[in-house]
């Protein structure tokens, strides 16, 4: 059996997986209501509603629970990971969104008065604590429908 083969057999990796899909699906539904449009970038994209991030770990660490136990060390390990990159999400992350908001703002005020020209920084990198928390749940509530 091959490598790849093998790879896509792994039940926990798939439900990770599915579960980063329905956020990010999740995603272009919540823009579509909150704005009225679609916007497909949204489905590739970091930040905002839900956290696909915390779905994919929070699947994760679900899923090895459950198939190799609340106390095996693998739980451990991907329950670890899964709180350092829920963090990262809403604190680094989101911190760093906040500061190109405010880049973005000081390179307006400097353009409109013609002396620089700058592309404007992604502002959406991070989440909301509320985010973060929505994408944890759809995680644990698709790895406790695949498993």
């Amino acid at each position: 059996m091959s490598f790849f083969s093998r790879v896509l057999e792994n039940r926990v990796l798939i439900i990770a997986l599915v579960a980063w899909t329905v956020a990010q699906v999740g995603k272009v539904i919540f823009e579509i209501r909150l704005n009225k449009r679609v916007d497909l970038r949204r489905f590739v994209g970091s930040g905002g509603m839900p956290s696909s991030h915390s779905a994919f770990v929070m699947a994760l660490s679900t899923s090895v629970g459950r198939m190799q136990g609340w106390d095996s060390p693998l739980f451990a390990i991907a329950i670890s990971y899964a709180f350092v990159v829920m963090y990262d999400a809403a604190g680094v992350r989101r911190a760093a969104g906040k500061q190109a908001e405010i880049l973005n703002i000081i390179i307006k005020d400097v353009i409109e008065h013609k002396v620089l020209e700058e592309e404007r920084l992604r502002e959406l990198i991070g989440h909301t604590p509320i985010e973060v928390i929505i994408g944890g749940i759809i995680g644990i509530i698709i790895a406790n429908i695949m498993v």
